[in-house]
C-alpha cells in the first residue's frame, strides 16, 4: 500500500512526539495494534476512508475499538487526526511510523523469497548470517514464490541476491541463444 507525504508527516511527528514522552515503544505497539486490525478487518479500513461517515462516528468507533487497548498518546493522536479529517490516512500514519520506528533502532528489514519458506533451523541460521554481516538488528520476512523452482531470493535494504534455479536457468538460456547466433 502507496502511503501518502502528508502520513509521513504525521507520522514523523509522532514519533518524535513518543520519543519526547518516552513511550515510543508502547506507541509503536499501539500503530502495531491498529494496522493488524485493519488487515484483519478491511471493514474498518474502508470505514475510515468512507467520505460519507462523519468523523465524530468514526472518533466514537475507534475510541471504542482502542481506548483501553492502547497508550493515552495513541488515542489522542487518533483523536487529533480524526478532527483534523485526516482519517482516511490513518493507516498509512501507523505503517510509516512502524518504518520510522525501526530507522529509529536501526532494524533492518531482509525479505528472503523461496519455494517453500524457511523450517525454524534455517530462519534461525540465515538470521544470525544477517546480524553478523550487517551489524544490526534484523527483522526477516518470508514470501514465497513457487515460479523460483528452487533456491532463494535474499533483498535487504537496496541490495539483491539472487540465488534462485529460476535466474540459472534463464542464464543458461541467455548464453544459449547467444551461443547459436
Amino acid at each position: 500500500m502507496a502511503e501518502t507525504k502528508v502520513a509521513g508527516r504525521y507520522a514523523k511527528a509522532l514519533i518524535e512526539l513518543a520519543i519526547e514522552r518516552g513511550v515510543l515503544e508502547e506507541v509503536k505497539n499501539d500503530m502495531e495494534l491498529l494496522v493488524n486490525t485493519c488487515n484483519a478487518n478491511r471493514d474498518l479500513s474502508a470505514m475510515l476512508k468512507n467520505p460519507v461517515i462523519h468523523g465524530y462516528k468514526k472518533l466514537a468507533i475507534m475510541k471504542q475499538l482502542f481506548e483501553k487497548r492502547m497508550n493515552k498518546l495513541s488515542i489522542a493522536y487518533i483523536d487529533i487526526i480524526t478532527r483534523k479529517s485526516r482519517e482516511p490516512e490513518l493507516e498509512g500514519i501507523a505503517r510509516q511510523f512502524m518504518n520510522l520506528f525501526k530507522v529509529n533502532k536501526g532494524i533492518q528489514v531482509a525479505v528472503i523469497t523461496s519455494v517453500n519458506g524457511l523450517d525454524a533451523k534455517l530462519r534461525a541460521e540465515v538470521l544470525a548470517i544477517l546480524k553478523n554481516e550487517t551489524k544490526s538488528e534484523v527483522e526477516l520476512i518470508e514470501k514465497v514464490n513457487k515460479n523460483l523452482i528452487g533456491g532463494f531470493i535474499l533483498r535487504i535494504g537496496d541490495k539483491q541476491f539472487d540465488a534462485s534455479i529460476a535466474k540459472s536457468l534463464r542464464a543458461i538460456a541467455k548464453e544459449f541463444k547467444a551461443s547459436k547466433n
